[in-house]
Protein backbone atom coordinates (compact mmCIF):
# COMPACT_ATOMS: atom_id res chain seq x y z
CA UNK A 1 0.00 0.00 0.00
CA UNK A 2 1.66 3.52 -1.23
CA UNK A 3 1.26 6.08 1.71
CA UNK A 4 2.52 10.08 2.14
CA UNK A 5 4.48 10.63 4.99
CA UNK A 6 3.24 13.21 7.46
CA UNK A 7 6.97 13.35 8.75
CA UNK A 8 10.44 12.12 8.45
CA UNK A 9 10.60 8.50 9.94
CA UNK A 10 13.77 6.94 10.46
CA UNK A 11 13.16 3.45 8.45
CA UNK A 12 10.52 5.33 5.89
CA UNK A 13 11.62 8.14 4.43
CA UNK A 14 11.60 11.96 4.80
CA UNK A 15 8.29 14.03 5.00
CA UNK A 16 6.71 14.51 2.00
CA UNK A 17 7.90 11.17 0.06
CA UNK A 18 5.47 8.51 -1.10
CA UNK A 19 6.62 5.09 0.53
CA UNK A 20 5.35 1.35 -0.30
CA UNK A 21 4.45 -0.11 3.23
CA UNK A 22 2.31 -3.41 4.01
CA UNK A 23 -1.62 -2.26 4.18
CA UNK A 24 -1.80 -3.82 8.14
CA UNK A 25 1.28 -1.59 9.23
CA UNK A 26 -0.75 1.19 7.01
CA UNK A 27 -4.37 0.79 8.63
CA UNK A 28 -3.30 -0.43 12.37
CA UNK A 29 -0.01 2.23 12.58
CA UNK A 30 0.55 4.88 10.19
CA UNK A 31 -3.11 6.37 9.13
CA UNK A 32 -4.58 6.03 13.20
CA UNK A 33 -2.00 7.64 14.56
CA UNK A 34 -1.68 10.57 11.90
CA UNK A 35 2.02 9.36 10.51
CA UNK A 36 1.14 9.08 7.13
CA UNK A 37 -2.12 9.80 4.35
CA UNK A 38 -2.91 7.11 2.19
CA UNK A 39 -1.24 8.13 -1.56
CA UNK A 40 -3.94 9.74 -3.60
CA UNK A 41 -4.12 12.97 -5.95
CA UNK A 42 -5.72 14.78 -3.64
CA UNK A 43 -3.44 14.09 -0.89
CA UNK A 44 -0.32 14.60 -3.08
CA UNK A 45 -1.89 17.97 -3.84
CA UNK A 46 -1.96 18.60 -0.28
CA UNK A 47 1.25 17.49 0.56
CA UNK A 48 2.46 20.20 -2.44
CA UNK A 49 0.38 22.58 -1.02
CA UNK A 50 1.52 22.65 2.54
CA UNK A 51 5.09 22.13 0.99
CA UNK A 52 5.16 25.09 -0.84
CA UNK A 53 3.46 27.39 2.54
CA UNK A 54 6.29 25.76 4.76
CA UNK A 55 8.92 27.24 2.51
CA UNK A 56 7.48 30.47 2.10
CA UNK A 57 7.13 30.60 5.64
CA UNK A 58 10.63 29.60 6.36
CA UNK A 59 12.36 32.10 3.40
CA UNK A 60 10.09 34.84 5.45
CA UNK A 61 11.95 33.93 8.77
CA UNK A 62 14.66 34.24 7.15
CA UNK A 63 14.73 37.43 5.88
CA UNK A 64 13.26 38.86 9.31
CA UNK A 65 16.21 37.27 11.17
CA UNK A 66 18.29 38.91 8.80
CA UNK A 67 17.02 42.20 8.97
CA UNK A 68 17.00 41.48 12.94
CA UNK A 69 20.58 40.67 12.83
CA UNK A 70 21.48 43.71 10.74
CA UNK A 71 20.35 45.86 13.86
CA UNK A 72 22.25 44.27 15.97
CA UNK A 73 25.45 43.80 14.20
CA UNK A 74 27.82 46.88 15.48
CA UNK A 75 26.53 46.53 19.63
CA UNK A 76 28.70 45.74 21.75
CA UNK A 77 27.69 45.63 25.79
CA UNK A 78 29.55 46.89 28.77
CA UNK A 79 28.13 45.10 32.24
CA UNK A 80 28.83 46.82 35.06
CA UNK A 81 29.22 44.30 38.27
CA UNK A 82 30.97 43.92 41.86
CA UNK A 83 34.16 41.72 41.66
CA UNK A 84 36.83 40.98 43.50
CA UNK A 85 40.38 42.38 43.52
CA UNK A 86 41.39 39.01 41.42
CA UNK A 87 38.61 39.73 38.81
CA UNK A 88 35.80 37.28 39.91
CA UNK A 89 32.54 38.59 40.03
CA UNK A 90 30.60 38.07 43.14
CA UNK A 91 27.14 36.79 40.64
CA UNK A 92 27.70 36.50 37.41
CA UNK A 93 26.13 37.50 33.48
CA UNK A 94 23.90 35.31 32.08
CA UNK A 95 22.07 34.56 29.24
CA UNK A 96 18.93 36.72 30.56
CA UNK A 97 21.12 39.62 31.43
CA UNK A 98 22.44 39.70 27.78
CA UNK A 99 18.86 39.54 26.58
CA UNK A 100 17.82 41.95 28.55
CA UNK A 101 20.17 44.76 27.98
CA UNK A 102 19.79 44.63 24.42
CA UNK A 103 15.89 44.74 24.72
CA UNK A 104 17.25 47.92 26.37
CA UNK A 105 18.53 49.11 23.36
CA UNK A 106 14.52 49.66 21.80
CA UNK A 107 15.03 47.59 18.55
CA UNK A 108 11.44 46.53 17.18
CA UNK A 109 11.81 43.03 18.16
CA UNK A 110 12.47 41.24 21.39
CA UNK A 111 15.83 39.06 21.75
CA UNK A 112 14.98 36.42 23.79
CA UNK A 113 17.03 34.10 25.98
CA UNK A 114 17.24 31.24 23.89
CA UNK A 115 18.88 33.21 21.25
CA UNK A 116 22.23 34.05 23.39
CA UNK A 117 24.35 31.04 23.43
CA UNK A 118 26.13 30.99 26.05
CA UNK A 119 28.01 28.26 27.25
CA UNK A 120 28.40 29.16 31.17
CA UNK A 121 27.69 32.39 32.73
CA UNK A 122 30.59 34.46 32.55
CA UNK A 123 31.68 35.21 36.14
CA UNK A 124 35.26 36.76 35.55
CA UNK A 125 35.87 40.44 34.24
CA UNK A 126 37.02 40.83 31.00
CA UNK A 127 36.21 40.43 27.85
CA UNK A 128 33.76 38.10 25.73
CA UNK A 129 32.13 36.99 22.37
CA UNK A 130 28.79 35.64 22.59
CA UNK A 131 27.21 33.84 19.80
CA UNK A 132 23.39 35.11 19.14
CA UNK A 133 21.30 32.79 17.16
CA UNK A 134 18.19 34.41 15.40
CA UNK A 135 17.76 31.67 12.83
CA UNK A 136 18.84 27.95 12.05
CA UNK A 137 21.08 29.88 9.40
CA UNK A 138 21.39 33.52 10.92
CA UNK A 139 23.93 33.88 13.92
CA UNK A 140 26.19 36.46 14.79
CA UNK A 141 28.64 37.67 17.04
CA UNK A 142 28.80 40.11 19.77
CA UNK A 143 31.06 41.66 21.72
CA UNK A 144 30.34 41.72 26.12
CA UNK A 145 32.80 43.34 28.14
CA UNK A 146 32.28 42.92 31.83
CA UNK A 147 34.16 45.66 33.93
CA UNK A 148 34.37 45.82 38.11
CA UNK A 149 32.49 48.44 39.17
CA UNK A 150 34.31 51.06 41.89
CA UNK A 151 32.89 51.01 44.84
Amino acid sequence: MKVILKRSMENLGESGTVVDVKPGYARNYLLPQGLAYEASEANLRRIEEERKLEEERSRRDYLEARRRASQIEDVSLVFHERASEEGRLFGSVSAVDIAGQLNERGMDFEVERKHVRLEEPLKEVGAYTVTLELHAEVELELDVRVERTED
